[in-house]
């Protein structure tokens, strides 16, 4: 206020960069973390990047694939503790990646073939992540909770369509035999109580991602754990989608055989 009116006697320009420089002052920039993207969008990318990397990876080489889950925990522990302030958030979300992807890896490496171990095995560091909620690592505990959750969703409605039971059969087929069993497997969700299973799944899984963007527009502008939540839910569902669209027209695509 004091810059605006020492500046009237200037003529209008002056007023005009005051109003300017009072402008500035009040509102700072804010640097952009991440380079153009936020948060829920390399949050969602994470989410994606096992089904193109991890999944042939972890089939060829299941240790080296848990020794990058290391890697990936170590690089997240270190950006969060010494990289410049914006990329700190991405620190914490690489840590609950590392979970994700060291919980498939060693499923997928060596208990493929036994369905019911699927969720306990994603959830080995599950007190851990509950632990961190208040801590530092809120946004990778979101993170890996998130998937966590979508996780356990896309389990239950295997179980309750029947492919659950039709898993180690394909998981123990030889690649050219995998790929009729899984288009058999896939053929179950068309079923009408399936498509009704597999329906509300998804709709209850809509109504939690609602549910994150709800409590993210309320929360405090620095907690972006329920915006990381949403994007995490949202694309485990696309991701589900687009399995069952892959297993169906081109099941060698999918990643399982």
């Amino acid at each position: 206020m004091v810059t605006v009116l020492s500046s009237h006697k200037g003529g209008s320009g002056s007023l005009f960069s005051g109003l300017i420089r009072n402008q500035a002052l009040a509102e700072p920039v804010q640097p952009i973390a991440l380079g153009m993207a936020g948060l829920p969008f390399w949050a969602s990318t994470l989410v994606v990047l096992p089904v193109f990397v991890q999944a042939p990876w972890v089939r060829e080489q299941p240790f080296t694939s848990c020794l990058f889950g290391l890697v990936l925990l170590s690089v997240g522990v270190i950006t969060n503790s010494i990289a410049p302030k914006q990329w700190k958030d991405f620190g914490a979300l690489l840590v609950g990646f590392s979970g994700s992807w060291l919980a498939g890896s060693l499923f997928w490496g060596w208990l493929a073939i036994h369905p019911l171990l699927h969720l306990p095995v994603e959830a080995f560091a599950l007190p851990l992540a509950i632990t961190g909620l208040g801590t530092r690592w809120r946004l990778g505990c979101a993170f890996y909770l998130a998937s966590l959750l979508g996780t356990a969703f896309t389990d239950l409605a295997m179980a309750l369509t029947g492919v659950m039971a039709l898993w180690p059969a394909v998981i123990g087929a030889s690649a050219s035999d995998a790929t009729g069993l899984l288009q058999d497997a896939a053929a179950y969700v068309l079923r009408p109580t399936s498509l009704l299973t597999v329906t509300a799944t998804g709709v209850i899984i809509v109504q939690f991602v609602q549910y994150c963007r709800s409590r993210s527009s309320l929360s405090a502008a620095n907690d972006k754990a329920w915006a990381v939540a949403a994007a995490v839910l949202l694309t485990t569902l696309l991701i589900d989608g687009l399995f069952l669209l892959l297993s169906l027209l081109a099941p060698e695509l999918s990643g399982l055989v």
